[in-house]
């Protein structure tokens, strides 16, 4: 798997605006409504999506930067341990629950249990199945170990908050709150929800996927939109209807905007982590109809415009 960075083209030194810039132009290249056609675009969009936004986050980034959490945001085992059987609690056991949701059971295991175990300390008894013989610190049963679960929540839901309900390696069915600031990697614990242990079960950590979205992209909090408008609508203005993540609402365009003219949304976009809401940025896109021999004849008569070089500002 290509690393985060060789994802986006860009160097591991490069600061948070390079790497904003080349996203969004993979974003608007690889984009699912640009390329119906193209399934891999779509594979290769929610790539870059993932790898912007862990790369976005300036914790995650610093963890990935050391080693810490892989391309996925999860931590790396250290040593080569979780991929086997080699201690107390078994190794991972893969699984699948409903779609779009998987397991493996050890994944969040907690190695430093294992490390003070083989040198001599005391194990805490966590994750994995705890120190050896069943017992952790102080010589009380282990608990059992942690499951993993991947939960894919569709973008709109993400942004809104919307409640998540998933089956476990039990077969149970839980009801999740998303917290705010959900992003792709955002984990969360189920209490009591892993694997069975001498001193009970271990939990369950759910880690979220946010599903890419085929015209909402992610800038933060802010959820961008490019909005296609008529000519008519950009020279004369008027009241258009928008979409946004918790449904339609209508936007006025004033008269005489241009492609690339971005209105903002008050609180339409993702739940910040301290309170309050970003919002939606909206980007106008003048759509104009192919070979209409009506805009093609005012054009041509339209003498004032021709001669008027909406590029002298960048000295050409």
């Amino acid at each position: 798997m290509a690393d985060l960075y060789s994802r986006l083209g860009v160097s591991r030194t490069a600061d948070e605006a390079e790497i904003k810039k080349a996203y969004r132009k993979l974003a608007k290249e690889l984009h699912p409504d640009r390329n119906t056609d193209n399934p891999k675009a779509a594979e290769r969009f929610s790539e870059v999506t993932a790898a912007y936004d862990l790369l976005s986050d300036k914790d995650k980034r610093a963890q990935y930067d050391r080693g810490e959490i892989d391309e996925s945001g999860n931590p790396r085992a250290p040593f080569g341990f979780g991929g086997g059987g080699g201690h107390p609690g078994g190794g991972f056991r893969q699984g699948r629950g409903p779609a779009g949701f998987d397991f493996a059971a050890g994944e969040s295991a907690d190695f430093g249990d294992i490390f003070e175990g083989l040198f001599g300390g005391a194990a805490r008894g966590r994750g994995g199945g705890g120190g050896f013989g069943g017992f952790g610190r102080g010589g009380a049963p282990a608990k059992g170990a942690d499951i993993g679960y991947r939960l894919a929540v569709p973008f709109e839901e993400a942004a809104a908050l919307k409640p998540q309900r998933v089956t476990i390696a039990s077969g149970k069915t839980i009801d999740i709150k998303l917290p705010a600031g959900v992003e792709s990697g955002t984990q969360m614990r189920l209490s009591g929800q892993g694997e069975q242990g001498p001193g009970g079960a271990g939990d369950g950590i759910v880690t979220i996927e946010v599903l890419p979205h085929r015209f909402f992209t992610r800038d933060g909090d802010d959820v961008l939109l490019d909005l296609p408008v008529t000519l008519v609508e950009a020279v004369l203005g008027g009241k258009v209807k928008v979409p946004t993540v918790e449904g339609a609402v209508m936007l006025t365009i004033p008269a005489g905007s241009s492609s690339g003219k971005t209105m903002r949304l008050k609180g339409r976009g993702f739940h910040r982590k301290g309170g309050g809401r970003g919002d939606q940025l909206v980007t106008i896109q003048v759509d104009l109809p192919a070979d209409d021999a009506a805009l093609k004849a005012f054009a041509e008569g339209w003498g004032a415009e021709r001669t008027r070089n909406p590029r002298a500002a960048l000295g050409v």
